[in-house]
């Protein structure tokens, strides 16, 4: 799994096929998860599922910063794109692809989140989120629309897995700071902070657990070595933070709280108002 040094990107023709299929299957699910999204919010009176999914597709702007970080390239010949930044062309299908690699695994995860989940389905959808991760990634690379083109070890297809690691962390805590602000928001407007909460938790796993491998990717002369390193602290950063995270879940069996209670819901011998002044 450890792979040849690739010391700069190789900018060869997209495959125009699989970017066709990118575009229209990804936005097909983005259409899909808004349509599931406005059953969701009309049942449960609230916008937050539809809020959660465009915060991810916005976030889909910042994906140069991820690039530059993670010697990510997109092919340039035959690409449909809209803007270019940090010399990385970015295609149309890169906030749908968002929403597809991210957003279809957060709207299932915040909404049990509020309803009560355990620590052992959250990890389950931990593995959830990396296997599709990996699945569509892999499918991108080497259906011919982009690489990773840097020194990266691990690679499963070209795939570096630790990628899929980071990128599993990161909807791991978007969800669970998102379904805390929904817990804890009254009214609609507040609700907005997921467009911050994205970005937030998306640069602060990828770029703050990621930030071993990136310095060893970045070295003057990155070896191996150096990079396995790098590879293996970010996989322990990344998988410690999606364990600690899981401590942050509420508490078993609770539902949050929200305008149209009148009153605190027990889980056994404890209440929310035991949560928020301590109790035991």
């Amino acid at each position: 799994m450890l792979t040849e040094m690739r010391t700069a990107p190789v900018d060869q023709p997209v495959s125009k096929p699989m970017q066709a299929i990118l575009v229209a299957g990804s936005y097909a699910i983005w259409l899909g998860l808004l349509i599931y999204a406005a059953i969701l919010g009309k049942k449960e009176k609230t916008y937050f599922y539809a809020f959660v999914i465009f915060a991810v597709g916005v976030g889909g702007i910042f994906e140069p910063l991820y690039d530059e970080s993670l010697m990510l390239y997109f092919y340039r010949p035959g690409m449909w794109k809209l803007y270019t930044s940090f010399d990385i062309p970015q295609p149309v299908w890169v906030y749908s692809g968002y929403v597809t690699l991210y957003a279809s695994v957060a709207v299932f995860l915040t909404r049990d989140i509020h309803h009560g989940i355990t620590r052992k389905q959250f990890f389950k959808y931990a593995i959830v989120e990396l296997l599709s991760s990996c699945a569509f990634e892999m499918i991108a690379i080497n259906g011919g629309v982009y690489e990773y083109w840097g020194p990266h070890v691990f690679r499963i297809f070209e795939y570096p897995i630790c990628i899929g690691i980071l990128e599993m962390t990161q909807v791991m805590c978007y969800s669970v700071a998102a379904a805390h602000l929904r817990s804890r928001a009254v009214g609609v407007y507040p609700l907005l902070g997921v467009f911050v909460i994205f970005p937030i938790t998306f640069m602060g796993a990828n770029l703050g657990a990621g930030a071993p491998l990136i310095v060893s990717l970045h070295s003057p002369n990155p070896t191996n070595v150096a990079v396995t390193f790098g590879s293996l602290a970010t996989i322990f950063m990344a998988l410690t933070t999606v364990w600690g995270v899981s401590f942050f879940l509420p508490v078993e069996g609770q539902i949050a709280l929200d305008e149209h209670d009148s009153g605190p819901k027990t889980n056994s011998t404890r209440t929310y108002e035991d949560v928020e002044d301590g109790s035991h």
